[in-house]
């Protein structure tokens, strides 16, 4: 088939064993997925079965009336045309805004409304129904999932987004193969085809990455030109000009950001999480709860005590490992590189130390996702803040431990530019070598492993000739975007971030040792754009969509490395002014103390100067929230007047 019928396009596919795979008769093997094709069919999705090598494959699409009365099944809240978010209803569907292609549904409301349908097939009867597989019988009991009863059994072996192949055409022509700008990208496309999380980080590195040829343009002048007996100021001045850039464009993100937020919010209104679903409570509902809620209340104190004590648990795990663990062989390879004196062993040492610490971070950032299970947060967005604030931790020292021990301890200011270009030139070649070279030889690897295995469960039965393998294996056969840390809380812009991140860090905190890494940023940062949308599009699977519509924790990270870069670099103008080592209080250091406090003013000072969103923004939110009061408020006032027993109740009990 096209991937195309009555108009929809197959959008999940569930993987389960191929026939005869599990060593059981044919019918015992398919009766099982034959149960499970006919429950989905009778739920009114469009079910295409796909025998592949190893496997067997479900292709799943649906109607957008069959999606639109589950996402009014699920009270999801979508724009209307008058401007308010209102609960969807499909008989009402024509009030609501579409999507600029034309659709009703986001890829993100899409996705959720599958795994409701799918996940929602319950056995309605009084009795078990028996299934078969492996020569077994297993019963799917009254009340259970069927598609969980079959995962626990080891039938469904996984489920997973497939690409829409016209639109990742489309993606790929405008978007990863565009070279006419550099940095323009259809943020609204691609928001629509893969979330709101990704759209905003390609927003984020777009603006980041248009933003740096300003500095990228001065460090190079710093770098190059000579200003005779201007030499002296042109550092400070440097200085003084990037901090201003760090701290407006920061500042102006927040206000593109909320922008960003407001335009896309029609791909992700509020209430497409998987935690969506609400009941109508009416007033005397809600006064038999509140005597409840307040016995629950100490409970509820008690265990926000230990999540706050295992938090501080795990953090201060983490910081003894890094002083314990991690700075003395940060300061080791310090020593040693201070000590070697051939280049060519320091750019050895440099590589190999790369590679040695990337492993050992990553046994960091594994173990912080362990600690994580036991702090009992509340949602998956505040275990993926307190992810990334511990893991940047462990970068953090592997990072810049050393740069720091070269700049601050030995002055060497000769040493730290060297440290400074091999570091970048070798981690960005190494990122980039890895990120995109990984994925194409996983998936090379395991297309191998399935064509072998075929040919030797073959061997010697007379067959026809072998079919070429389908799109949709191909696509299970793609790894994960997932973080190299794990899946189960970030996804692969977890690792993206954190490369932006690590960066950001490095030619901001020493850049008045060595202007011209903005330059290398840029260059590196231009092509970072069309490699990663190009890693998306056709080395990975369709990423599960994700609904925060901020950088989250790494905004914080940002604005925290640019306080650290006030510091560092005054440290650095103070070191390069103060060659005797004397730290005397002269003129030129007390002029260097004091531009420190006016730029750590003046990052300050801008967050209240500069409105964080623009006004039509600002308006708009108010107003939408001003028009869903007023309806919820005629809506609970109706309650109230039509439920003349909680007046009684309420008389009766006045507590």
């Amino acid at each position: 088939m096209s991937g195309h019928e009555e108009g929809c396009v197959f959008e999940i596919a569930v993987v389960v064993p191929k026939w005869g795979e599990n060593k059981g008769d044919e019918s015992d093997a398919s009766d099982c997925v034959g149960v499970l094709v006919d429950q989905l069919r009778k739920r009114g999705l469009i079910v295409e079965r796909v025998v592949g090598l190893q496997n067997e494959f479900i292709k799943l699409a649906a109607s957008d009336e069959i999606l639109g009365k589950t996402a009014a099944e699920l009270q999801f809240r979508k724009r209307t045309k008058i401007g308010m978010d209102l609960p969807f209803e499909w008989d009402e569907a024509e009030a609501f805004d579409r999507l600029p292609d034309g659709s009703l549904f986001s890829w993100c409301e899409r996705f959720h409304c599958y795994k409701h349908i799918i996940y929602g097939i319950v056995n309605m009867e009084k009795s078990f129904v028996a299934l078969k597989s492996d020569s077994r019988e297993e019963h799917w009991n009254p009340g259970e999932s069927l598609l969980r009863k079959l995962e626990t059994i080891g039938i469904v072996k996984e489920i997973f987004p497939i690409h829409d192949e016209r639109k990742r055409k489309q993606l790929l022509r405008s978007w990863a193969m565009n070279w006419s700008d550099f940095t323009s990208q259809p943020i609204d496309d691609i928001s629509s085809y893969y979330g709101i999380k990704i759209a905003t980080y390609f927003a984020f590195l777009g603006m980041y990455t248009r933003w740096m040829l300003f500095p990228a343009s001065l460090g190079l002048a710093v770098q190059l030109v000579d200003f005779g007996s201007l030499q002296s100021l042109v550092l400070p001045i440097f200085f003084v000009c990037l901090i201003t850039w760090a701290v407006l464009f920061f500042q102006f993100w927040k206000r593109k950001n909320s922008t960003i937020m407001a335009r896309l919010q029609i791909y992700h209104p509020a209430g497409a999480e998987p935690e969506f679903k609400s009941q109508k409570q009416f007033p005397s509902e809600l006064m038999k709860k509140k005597s409840t809620d307040k016995m629950k209340q100490k409970g509820i104190e008690r265990e926000e005590w230990f999540r706050w004590l295992m938090r501080f648990r795990n953090d201060a795990f983490i910081i003894l490992g890094i002083i314990c663990l991690q700075l003395p062989f940060e300061l080791a390879y310090a020593h040693l590189y201070e000590v070697l004196r051939s280049d060519i062993l320091k750019f050895g040492l440099t590589a190999i130390y790369l590679l040695t610490i990337q492993y050992f971070t990553r046994m960091g950032g594994k173990l912080s996702m362990k600690l994580i299970k036991y702090e009992n947060y509340e949602n998956a967005e505040h275990r993926a803040n307190s992810l990334v604030y511990k893991v940047f931790g462990l970068y953090f020292m592997q990072s810049y431990i050393g740069v720091f021990y070269h700049a601050m301890l030995h002055r060497n200011f000769v040493t730290l530019r060297q440290v400074l270009v091999q570091r970048l030139l070798i981690s960005e070649v190494l990122e980039n070598l890895l990120e995109n070279s990984i994925p194409y030889l996983s998936y090379s690897f395991r297309k191998f492993r399935a064509v072998r295995n075929k040919r030797k469960r073959e061997k010697g039965a007379s067959t026809s000739k072998s079919r070429p393998i389908s799109r949709v294996e191909k696509e299970y056969l793609k790894p994960v975007y997932a973080a190299s840390i794990g899946q189960d809380i970030e996804d692969g812009l977890f690792d993206d971030f954190l490369e932006l991140v690590l960066q950001f860090g490095m030619i901001m905190m020493f850049a008045c040792a060595f202007p011209l890494a903005f330059t290398f940023a840029a260059v590196n940062n231009l092509t970072e754009i069309r490699a990663d949308a190009l890693k998306l599009l056709a080395m990975m699977r369709r990423p599960i969509p994700r609904a925060d519509a901020t950088i989250g924790a790494w905004l914080n990270i940002f604005q925290f490395l640019v306080v650290m870069s006030i510091c560092t670099n005054s440290a650095l103008l103070v070191c390069l002014y103060d060659r005797e080592g004397t730290w005397r209080l002269s003129p030129g250091l007390a002029a260097i103390l004091v531009m420190e406090h006016v730029l750590l003013f003046l990052k300050f000072g801008f967050s209240r100067i500069v409105p964080e969103e623009p006004e039509w923004v600002t308006t708009a939110r108010r107003k939408n929230a001003t028009q869903a009061e007023q309806m919820c408020s005629k809506q609970l006032l109706r309650s109230i007047s039509g439920d003349d027993r909680w007046f009684q109740e309420a008389r009766k009990d006045p507590t």
